[in-house]
């Protein structure tokens, strides 16, 4: 990827580099969010690209006994945007909540999941709902993320301390 020295001489990969013949990085966002809602409008889910998306895996935790496990499976998906849904909301409100937020997988963690076998995942793209091994779920993401800028999570980890915008 492109990088540059920044004041202390540190690497670092710029926030948005742009070069196109398509024009501003509006227009090429415009783009995005219009291929997204042909999606919708074809009966897909609309989304962004797994390696734009802000979060990329969203745990779910069933409970709140089962939330330590889920701080567990972190480490394991390194590399990846992953949050944790610690609120005090229902499981269905989590769902909605990440669905809400173009997360392309939600990992759901309960009482089977925390023995350490596979995970429940739903996949944005598909409408698909899965069990996989969690180094299954970190291959796959990393496999379509191949070769894309990557930056860590943007927000805090835990989606209990982010602000709530209503309106």
């Amino acid at each position: 990827g492109i990088t540059f020295t920044d004041e202390d001489g540190k690497k670092r990969h710029p926030l948005i580099l742009h070069l196109s013949p398509s024009g501003a990085v509006e227009r090429v966002i415009y783009a995005l969010l219009e291929k997204a809602a042909a999606a919708a409008k074809a009966g897909k889910p609309p989304m962004l690209p797994v390696w734009l998306s802000p979060t990329q895996v969203r745990l779910v935790p069933v409970a709140a006994d089962d939330v330590e496990y889920a701080r567990t499976l972190v480490p394991r998906l390194e590399g990846i945007r992953v949050d944790l849904d610690d609120s005090g909301d229902s499981l269905g409100k989590k769902i909605r909540n990440a669905e809400k937020e173009w997360v392309p997988y939600i990992v759901v963690i309960g009482k089977k999941e925390a023995g350490g076998g596979p995970v429940n995942v739903r996949i944005r793209e598909t409408k698909e709902q899965v069990e996989m091994e969690v180094d299954a779920l970190r291959k796959r993401i990393h496999g379509e993320t191949k070769g894309r800028p990557f930056r860590p999570l943007a927000e805090p980890f835990h989606v209990s301390e982010r602000p709530i915008f209503r309106g």
